[in-house]
């Protein structure tokens, strides 16, 4: 079942590190097609796809972030008994933050309980990421303060939807192709609406904040208050772009996410 939530099958066994990729409210796989092309060989890109999307469109989405992450989390933690980083966009990014903590929890009731749990050998296991990347979504403890999308009508919704430059035109034009992925999007955003951190460990691992300087959902403080969730390092990045600063894939960001990749993997720090 866990092959399910990654794009792609079988993970590479020759990587050195694991890269989880948790897209925007509404997205998959697809945003991270090709990032495997531009980084190094030395990083396995392994998209997550949520219920209610690509390959899983038939599944019922999750709408509340205490259901969806041990569902998560018990799907991933198989693959993450070697050096794994994640990166999440928008809502991914609260995503990645609570699975990290999730996972870095589970690790630490093996090594406790002196089983191999889900990674293999709990003394080398890394617990923690080696860095998460977060991405065009205010910190995790602030509150929101614009507007919910979670309870527009669908009209609205999908005209909200299209100022946000997330969604091929082709696609915006197909109403009848919208309306099956409505529930889906609808689902997504009352997840992201509705949060609140869950109780889980605080990080000690590296993040790496990025961040469009167009992005009509997040500001310059919203994205370095990033910084309050970690006791380790923080690194803000700023791309030109809107919200979805990152498509293409735009070969500096990738080339942002690498050099920090490189910089852990060179500098790993004590879980």
């Amino acid at each position: 079942m866990s092959k399910a939530w990654i794009a792609g099958g079988a993970l590479r066994e020759d990587a050195e590190v694991r890269l989880f990729c948790f897209a925007h409210a509404g997205g998959g796989a697809a945003l991270f097609r090709r990032w495997e092309d531009h980084l190094s060989p030395s990083v396995a890109v392994c998209p997550v796809v949520l219920p209610g999307r690509e390959s899983r469109l038939r599944e019922t989405p999750y709408n509340r972030m205490a259901d969806l992450v041990p569902a998560l989390t018990d799907a991933l933690a198989p693959h993450t008994g070697r050096p794994y980083a994640l990166f999440g966009h928008s809502m991914g990014a609260a995503v990645a933050w609570e699975v990290a903590r999730a996972l870095k929890a589970r690790h630490a009731e093996a090594r406790a309980s002196g089983g191999a749990g889900d990674g293999g050998d709990p003394a080398s296991s890394p617990g923690e990421p080696l860095i998460l990347f977060v991405s065009g979504r205010r910190a995790p403890r602030l509150p929101a303060t614009r507007r919910r999308f979670s309870d527009l009508t669908d009209d609205d919704l999908l005209a909200e939807l299209a100022t946000l430059n997330g969604t091929p035109s082709a696609v915006m034009d197909q109403r009848g192709l919208l309306e099956v992925f409505l529930p889906t999007l609808r689902a997504d955003f009352e997840l992201n609406e509705r949060y609140s951190p869950l109780d889980a460990p605080g990080l000690t691992c590296p993040v790496s904040a990025l961040h469009g300087d167009a992005d009509p959902e997040v500001d310059a403080d919203e994205i370095t208050a990033w910084r309050g969730a970690t006791a380790g390092g923080f690194t803000l990045r700023v791309f030109p772009g809107d919200h979805f600063y990152l498509k293409g894939p735009r070969r500096e960001v990738l080339d942002a996410v690498q050099d920090d990749l490189d910089r852990v993997l060179l500098t790993p720090f004590v879980h």
